[in-house]
């Protein structure tokens, strides 16, 4: 497990700016073992590892030169900084744009001994969601979904009601398919007695379930978002590395935390900047890198200490790759 070493002396104006959230308490846990495993990253440093190759296929035989390979030599900072999210759709709506600003605006935290370390002018460089799940091993998600949310939040609220565009084809067959609910629904009622024997049966309307998720403001973004993370090469990375337990997903569960990384993909699309080809690091990436990744309840199967160090080395590989691009 690489060592948590805390940012006492500052942060390097060239360190590449990570930040990490976890979600809050919810149901039967007073502390989200989420958080549990982020929390104690915050305020701390990390340096990339010099990269083995500096060419790869996608270079295309680009030129190195011996300024750029001295640059990419050497190892660049990571600072890391983490928040707590509550587990509740009003809270990811205001809070996620806020976090791809330039400069990003955070909420103050909850806990006052997290002092938050000055936000990067041109934003973070990597923002990685993490929330928990049930038993079983990591699992690493590569889609966040736009709808379908069904589920209520730890304050009991539901996502907004987001009224589909129009699909007449899609509409008919549904309209008969409820037509034809209603008349089952309705054969299986007795009917109303009267004089003349048994009289027709009642049909039960039933009203239809509203579509909830992202409404206004993600109105052009589609339906599913994709990270632009290589998952399957991280995925690898972390067997060699001896974290067997771990797998990549396409179904990050309609609630929160589908919510939260559909949220972040979307802004992270919004906030799109040009990008010069060798850069410094004072210049953001075209896109920020976003990421989501569930973890188990506490020792079921993994410690927290096992999640925090799979997270600080996902950390490591995707800023180690950011800084040879």
């Amino acid at each position: 497990m690489p060592p948590i070493v805390q940012a006492t002396e500052g942060i390097d104006p060239n360190a590449i700016r990570v930040l990490i959230t976890g979600f809050g308490p919810f149901g039967k846990y007073k502390e989200n073992p989420s958080w549990l495993a982020v929390r104690p990253l915050h305020n701390t440093i990390l340096y990339t590892d010099p990269p083995t190759d500096l060419l790869t296929p996608s270079d295309q035989a680009a030129m190195i030169t011996d300024e750029m390979e001295e640059f990419l030599r050497r190892p660049q900072q990571i600072h890391i900084t983490t928040f707590e999210v509550p587990v509740s759709y009003q809270a990811v709506l205001s809070i996620v744009p806020g976090l791809h600003a330039r400069p990003p605006v955070l909420p103050e935290p909850s806990d006052p001994s997290l002092a938050m370390p000055p936000p990067p002018a041109n934003g973070f460089d990597f923002i990685f969601h993490v929330g928990v799940a049930g038993r079983g091993p990591l699992r690493i998600e590569r889609v966040g979904h736009k709808n379908g949310y069904r589920m209520k939040d730890a304050d009991g609220e539901y996502a907004p009601i987001v009224h589909l565009p129009k699909d007449p084809i899609r509409d008919n067959a549904d309209a008969e398919l409820e037509r034809m609910e209603r008349m089952l629904v309705g054969s299986s009622l007795p009917g109303p007695s009267g004089p003349e024997g048994p009289g027709p049966s009642e049909v039960m309307e039933i009203p239809p379930v509203p579509n909830r998720g992202f409404g206004k403001g993600y109105e052009n973004f589609p339906d599913e978002l994709s990270t632009e993370i290589d998952v399957p090469k991280l995925i690898v990375h972390l067997k060699e590395n001896g974290i067997d337990q771990v797998y990549s997903s396409m179904d990050a569960g309609h609630y929160l935390c589908d919510y939260i990384f559909y949220c972040s993909l979307a802004e992270s699309k919004r906030h799109v900047t040009p990008q010069e080809k060798f850069k410094e690091r004072s210049t953001p990436p075209k896109t920020t890198p976003v990421l989501f990744m569930h973890c188990p309840p506490v020792d079921q199967p993994l410690s927290t200490e096992q999640v925090t160090d799979a997270i600080q080395r996902i950390v490591l590989w995707v800023c180690g790759r950011q800084h040879q691009s």
